[in-house]
C-alpha cells in the first residue's frame, strides 16, 4: 500500500477532490457551503459537513507537513503584534509573529494581553524556529520589552507602532475569516483554524519584491507542484 493509499484510505472520494477542496477552504476566504457549492457546480455533490472534516483531518497533515519543509527557513526578522478577537462575548488575543516577508512564523490565542502571554509567544517562537532573530520589531506594548529581557536578552528590539505594518497587516486574512464564518465558536475553533491557515497561507505566498511577472508565474507553480506533493496527488 503506497503512502498515498494509506492517507486516503476509507475515503470513497478520489485524493484529487479532497486536496482540492481543503485547497479551496484555506486557500481563499469561503465559507464551508462556498465550497460545497464551488464543487457542486463541477459536479462534484459533497455536503458541506465532509468538507469541514476533510479540512480538519487533512488539513492538519498538510500544514505540519509544510510547517516542517519551512522549519529554520524563513526570516531572521521578527514583527509580533496582537489583536482582539471577541468569542463568546468575551475577549481574547490573537498573538502573531511574521517575518520581514510577511511569513507566519507563529500565531496564538490567548486570554490575556501581558507579559506572561508575550513570553509563552517567544518559547514557542523560539522552538519552532531552533534559533533567535537578528531583530525583533513590535508596537509599545511593555510586555513585549519584559518578556524579551527574560527570553531573548541579547536581541535588539525596535518598539515603534509605524514600523509594524506588516505583522498588524498579516491579521486581515483571518479578520476576513471571521466575518465569513460569523466569529469563532471558541478559542480552541480559533487556534485549530489559524494553526491550519497559516502554514497553508505561507505556501502561496509570493512576496511581491517588485519581481517580473513572469518570475512570479514560477513561484506561483512552483508553490502549486509542492501542494500537489504534500497532497500526494
Amino acid at each position: 500500500m503506497t503512502n498515498r493509499d494509506l492517507l486516503y484510505r476509507r475515503h470513497r472520494f478520489p485524493a484529487e477532490i479532497i486536496a482540492h477542496a481543503v485547497w479551496l477552504y484555506f486557500r481563499f476566504p469561503l465559507s464551508l457551503r462556498m465550497v460545497e457549492d464551488l464543487l457542486a457546480a463541477r459536479g462534484i455533490i459533497v455536503s458541506h459537513q465532509t468538507v469541514r472534516l476533510w479540512a480538519e483531518k487533512f488539513g492538519r497533515h498538510f500544514a505540519n507537513d509544510i510547517r516542517r519543509r519551512s522549519s529554520g527557513r524563513l526570516g531572521d526578522k521578527w514583527h509580533l503584534d496582537e489583536a482582539v478577537v471577541s468569542i463568546g462575548g468575551k475577549k481574547h488575543w490573537l498573538w502573531r509573529a511574521v517575518d520581514q516577508d510577511g511569513f507566519v512564523l507563529e500565531v496564538l490565542v490567548q486570554s490575556h494581553r501581558n507579559a506572561k502571554a508575550a513570553r509563552r509567544l517567544m518559547r514557542r517562537l523560539l522552538k519552532g524556529q531552533g534559533q533567535a532573530p537578528r531583530v525583533m520589531i513590535t508596537d509599545k506594548l511593555r510586555s513585549y520589552d519584559a518578556a524579551k529581557r527574560q527570553i531573548m536578552p541579547g536581541v535588539a528590539h525596535r518598539s515603534h507602532k509605524g514600523l509594524n505594518n506588516r505583522a498588524e497587516n498579516s491579521h486581515q486574512p483571518i479578520r476576513r475569516r471571521e466575518r465569513i464564518m460569523k466569529r469563532f465558536k471558541s478559542t480552541r475553533h480559533l487556534q485549530r483554524f489559524v494553526s491550519i491557515h497559516d502554514p497553508i497561507a505561507n505556501l502561496f505566498h509570493i512576496p511581491r519584491h517588485d519581481i517580473a511577472s513572469s518570475h512570479h508565474r514560477e513561484l506561483r507553480a512552483a508553490a502549486r507542484d509542492l501542494w500537489a506533493t504534500i497532497a500526494r496527488l
